[in-house]
């Protein structure tokens, strides 16, 4: 049988004609393979260099290798954070013309690691339940696409960090299947394997002495289900809100917060009962919020005024016609972001009188009227509008602040 190469882009096949195929993957010459870290795996897997790219090349039977090759594929169409199918490569033969086993190659995600090789390093607890923290997030994204993954574990799951967010990938796609909804016992079995795959391999760690001596690896694996089960609480109550009442957008913004999640995306979905809010939750690490507010308006902000602001931007975007994330027709974020500052920051910071600011800069102004926005839409049960919430803070909040602020009189003795 001729060496056959399967891919749907036809310059995939061109990059790997020059790789030794006639080779079983064990026997490759260093020449060609990339010394990276890899986690545990029931196959041969290897990093070569194809050309300009890096490709990850495992070794396994036709069948689950095109399976698994179309399941990467229809992730990839669902924009779940996985590895980026490349081709299927069969008919290969040795030079005595005895059959190989085929192989299935995806490309290298730069600048990851898997979530073992990160394990090993022992790390700081805290850092531990951040990645954690975005391995619940990847396992709440597959399950909404109907995706069950079967095998997740730290050795299928790729980590890499960008701009300060924490994002897990998947990249063992083989026991894998995609569903159009998930039961919840098809969840809860989900989890719970990623469960027991975790603690396995943590105490894997901890008996090669590679894992940080507080940790426990029983408790961690619990971890990943306490976790998942928060944010699946908070993505998937449905709440259809009256149109314009973003105080309750708001309100689900502040509980995924205060859950340890930051919104990577918000999506508004209008309907003739009200508006639906659709959210797609991150992993962030400390600054990364000051980080993005900057690039995106120039505003320099501390990290909880920076997240307050990025917020009300998000929740403001979502509600432009012209916002769709994904969407190459639709305005650029920096666009939008330019259009917030013009058309609500600045006009809502200057609605503040400059006698009455004291030494509080723009953006902390801002921050502080959003603050009081929301304690007055809490106490009335609805959203009062910025404008209200401008008034109210200049006539009741400020004069009272400026008293605060005055020096007390000095005493006679």
């Amino acid at each position: 049988m001729a060496l056959q190469i399967s891919a749907t882009n036809p310059e995939h096949p061109a990059l790997l004609l020059e790789l030794p195929w006639q080779l079983p993957l064990e026997q490759w010459p260093e020449e060609v393979l990339v010394p990276l870290p890899r986690g545990i795996s029931r196959h041969v897997v290897r990093y070569a260099r194809a050309g300009d790219e890096v490709i990850a090349v495992k070794e396994l039977a036709e069948r689950p290798a095109l399976r698994e090759y179309e399941l990467l594929r229809d992730l990839d169409r669902l924009g779940i954070p996985a590895v980026d199918p490349l081709a299927v490569v069969t008919g290969r033969t040795d030079a005595e013309d005895a059959p190989l086993e085929p192989v299935l190659v995806t490309r290298h995600l730069g600048g990851s690691m898997p979530y073992r090789s990160m394990f090993e390093t022992t790390m700081r607890p805290a850092t531990m339940h951040r990645l954690m923290d975005a391995l619940a997030v990847l396992l709440v994204r597959l399950h909404l696409a109907g995706f069950a993954w079967g095998d997740c574990s730290l050795s299928n799951t790729l980590f890499r960090r960008d701009a300060g967010a924490y994002a897990a990938y998947l990249v063992d796609a083989e026991t894998g299947d995609l569903h159009p909804q998930l039961s919840p016992g098809q969840r809860d079995y989900d989890l719970d394997l990623a469960r027991v795959n975790i603690s396995g391999e943590l105490l894997d760690l901890e008996a090669s002495g590679a894992l940080h001596p507080s940790v426990d690896a029983i408790e961690f694996g619990m971890e990943i289900c306490s976790r998942y089960g928060s944010l699946w609480e908070e993505l998937t109550r449905r709440s259809v809100y009256p149109a314009g009442k973003y105080h309750y957008i708001e309100r689900r913004i502040r509980r995924l917060n205060d859950l340890g999640f930051d919104v990577a995306e918000m999506q508004i979905e209008h309907a003739p009962n009200g508006d639906e809010v659709t959210f797609v939750p991150k992993v962030v690490d400390a600054g990364h919020h000051q980080r993005q507010l900057l690039r995106l308006t120039g505003l320099d902000a501390e990290e909880n005024q920076a997240r307050r602001l990025l917020n009300d931007l998000e929740s403001w975007m979502a509600t432009q016609d012209d916002y769709a994330p994904g969407d190459p027709l639709g305005a650029r974020p920096e666009v939008l972001a330019h259009r917030w500052v013009r058309d609500v920051f600045r006009p809502t910071v200057r609605a503040v009188p400059l006698e009455m600011r004291g030494s509080m800069d723009p953006a902390e102004i801002y921050h502080e009227l959003l603050e009081h926005r929301w304690y007055l839409s809490e106490r009335a049960q609805h959203d009062i509008g910025l404008d209200t919430a401008v008034d109210d803070y200049i006539t009741n909040i400020l004069p009272k602040a400026r008293e605060t602020l005055q020096p007390t009189p000095a005493t006679a003795d």
